[in-house]
C-alpha cells in the first residue's frame, strides 16, 4: 500500500482542472446524440452565471470604494462574457424541435427556470420579489436567492459609488426593497453625463449590461418558441408564455430615464 500523500502529487492541467470532475458531469438519460449538446450548452451557463457573480461581487466592491479604473475593467469583463453567454443560443439553435423533442420527456422536473444562480444574478442586479425563489424548496438555493435580495444591489453600489466620487445622492434607501425612479437622482446623473467623466463611463456600461441582459431574455424567449412553440415548459412552467413576461423590462431604470434629457 502506497504511504504517499496525494498532496504532493504533481499538479497537472488535468487535476489543476479537475477535468476527471468537469468530463464525468455530463449523464444523458438517452441515447439521442442531440442531449449531450443540451446538457453541455446549460453547463456551460452555470459557469459562465458563476463568473458573472464572481465579477459583480467584485464590482460592488470597486465602486463602493470609488475606485473607477478597476470598476470599469471588471465592467467590460462582464459585458463581454455576457456576449459569449448569449452567442452560444446559435449553437443551441443548431437543435430542431423534432431532436430536442427525442429526449424532452426525460427531463421530468427538471427546468431552466430552476437556476438559483440566475435568480442570484437577477437580485444582484435588483429584482426584489418572493416570485424569485417561492417554488424553491427549503435549502440552499432558496437561501441564498432570499440571502442577495438583502445585500445592496448593482445600482446601489453604484449610487454609493457617486457618493464617494463627491456627487450629493441619497444612500439610505433600504436595499431590501424594489428601487423606484428619482428624479432627484436622476438630476444627478444628468450632472454625471455632463461632466463626462469616469464616473459617466460606468453609467453607459451599466446601460450595456442592462442592454446584454434584455438581448439574452429576447434571444432565449425566441430559441425556447422556435423549439417548443407555445407548449408548457418543462418542469411545468409555462414555456414562452412566461419568458415573453420578461422582455423589455430595464433594471436601471433611472438610467434609462435621463436618456431623453441628454
Amino acid at each position: 500500500m502506497s504511504t504517499e500523500d496525494p498532496s504532493n502529487a504533481a499538479l497537472t492541467y488535468t487535476s489543476y482542472l479537475a477535468l476527471d470532475e468537469v468530463l464525468g458531469a455530463q449523464r444523458p438519460r438517452s441515447e439521442e446524440h442531440d442531449e449531450m449538446l443540451f446538457i453541455v450548452i446549460h453547463q456551460v451557463y452555470e459557469l459562465w452565471f458563476k463568473q458573472i457573480l464572481h465579477e459583480l461581487g467584485h464590482l460592488r466592491q470597486r465602486l463602493e470604494a470609488g475606485d473607477t479604473a478597476h470598476a470599469i475593467r471588471t465592467l467590460r469583463r462582464v459585458l463581454t462574457v455576457l456576449k459569449v453567454v448569449v452567442a452560444q443560443i446559435d449553437v443551441l439553435e443548431t437543435m430542431t424541435p423534432s431532436q430536442f423533442a427525442g429526449f424532452r420527456a426525460r427531463l421530468d422536473a427538471s427546468s431552466g427556470f430552476q437556476s438559483a444562480q440566475f435568480r442570484v444574478l437577477e437580485a444582484m442586479l435588483g429584482r426584489r420579489d418572493a416570485g424569485a425563489f417561492e417554488h424553491y424548496p427549503a435549502g440552499e438555493d432558496r437561501e441564498r436567492i432570499v440571502a442577495a435580495m438583502a445585500e445592496p444591489s448593482l445600482f446601489d453600489s453604484f449610487v454609493r459609488y457617486l457618493s464617494v466620487r463627491g456627487y450629493p445622492v441619497h444612500t439610505g434607501r433600504d436595499v431590501r426593497q424594489p428601487a423606484e425612479a428619482s428624479p432627484e437622482l436622476q438630476e444627478i446623473l444628468l450632472r454625471v453625463y455632463q461632466d463626462d467623466g469616469g464616473e459617466a463611463v460606468i453609467a453607459e456600461h451599466l446601460v450595456d449590461l442592462d442592454e446584454g441582459m434584455q438581448e439574452w431574455r429576447y434571444r432565449h424567449v425566441k430559441m425556447v418558441q422556435r423549439t417548443i412553440g407555445d407548449k408548457t415548459g418543462t418542469g411545468g412552467s409555462s414555456g414562452a408564455a412566461y419568458l415573453r413576461t420578461t422582455l423589455f423590462a430595464p433594471v436601471f431604470g433611472d438610467l434609462w430615464a435621463v436618456r431623453s434629457a441628454l
